[in-house]
């Protein structure tokens, strides 16, 4: 009798047991957030995806209250502090803000990149701007037609300098030789900085940019904006023509992007959560004004993030194929 009692006790005590396991993630999600969120941006401070980041984890502290905490955590690109979240425990407690590099592009040139796309739950996309073909004084060239003119004229004669191999610059310059059949020597540079120098002191002709790296000495007049690699001109800067409004450059439709991601397996009520909380901080115009200041154009709310980045996934796997880049 007394075996009976205890196995009904030990029954009754694991049926308790599960019933909290069930229940443990839901309440979770009613009571979340409850304590402070990390934000990792796999940049240094100061850079594109850092502004943008610290610009959202200020607006979702605002909307969620509790504090959005920053962690900078840079190297190889931006895969070490993407690295970090896709292992991370996906309970809402660690996000990032990331970019093309380490989201789209590194896994398909770097074989030590064990993460996916797939190890991510996509939360939305922030904004994005385009990048920019510019011409050092050097050059000689005041425009895109003037550009593919010279350049096909002399291949191999001509270089152009990115932040570095396999980033979205690199790429960018790659699908312009490839569709306006041109051969060019890549430079790459270890960040903007070096490049920015080189172009304004005449030591190489061409260089790849976003676009908010290179207004300041466009508009300097130091170095000569070519064209923007998005469809259609930037309302940020309508003066710059499109590269894609000469016919050569017609598919020519790149852009430097950010995404808000957060670990695989993010229970849904959390990440509607998360979800809601981003588009109320990019509907502010506030926000808006600040991401136009670093030359970002909003992301439509109602674009499918994952769907969004396989796309350019998809992309970049043409380009790299193409360039043959191993990083």
């Amino acid at each position: 009798m007394q075996n009976t009692h205890t196995l009904r006790r030990t029954v009754v005590a694991a049926g308790l047991l599960m019933a909290a396991a069930v229940a443990a993630p839901a309440f979770a999600a009613d009571n979340y957030p409850s304590k402070a969120i990390t934000m990792v941006i796999g940049y240094p401070a100061g850079g594109s995806t850092d502004l943008v980041g610290r610009l959202v984890a200020d607006g979702l502290a605002k909307k969620l209250g509790q504090p959005v905490v920053v962690e900078n955590l840079g190297g190889a690109g931006g895969v070490i502090g993407a690295q970090k979240v896709s292992k991370a425990a996906a309970d809402g407690y660690t996000i990032m803000v990331g970019a093309n590099n380490e989201l789209a592009i590194a896994k398909l040139i770097n074989k030590a990149v064990k993460y996916s796309i797939g190890d991510f739950t996509p939360i939305g996309m922030v904004g994005s701007q385009p990048m920019v073909l510019v011409a050092s004084h050097k050059a000689g060239v005041k425009t895109a037609a003037e550009f593919v003119s010279l350049v096909s004229k002399s291949p191999d004669q001509y270089s152009y300098g990115s932040s570095g191999v396999g980033t979205a610059l690199h790429l960018s310059g790659e699908l312009i030789q490839e569709q306006g059949k041109l051969q060019m020597t890549h430079i790459p540079y270890k960040g903007v900085a070096p490049l920015t120098t080189d172009l304004v002191g005449n030591n190489i002709e061409f260089g790849m940019f976003v676009l908010s790296s290179a207004l300041p000495q466009i508009k300097a007049g130091k170095i000569v904006a070519l064209g923007t690699t998005e469809a259609k001109r930037s309302s940020i800067t309508p003066d710059i023509p499109a590269l894609s409004e000469l016919p050569q450059f017609k598919n020519v439709d790149l852009n430097s992007w950010f995404a808000m991601m957060a670990p695989k397996g993010l229970p849904a009520p959390i990440a509607a959560q998360l979800k809601k909380a981003l588009d109320e901080v990019m509907a502010s115009p506030e926000f808006r004004k600040k991401m136009e200041e670093t030359g970002n154009v909003v992301a439509n709310p109602k674009t499918d993030a994952g769907k969004y980045i396989n796309a350019e996934i998809a992309k970049y796997t043409k380009i790299v194929q193409y360039a043959k880049i191993e990083d």
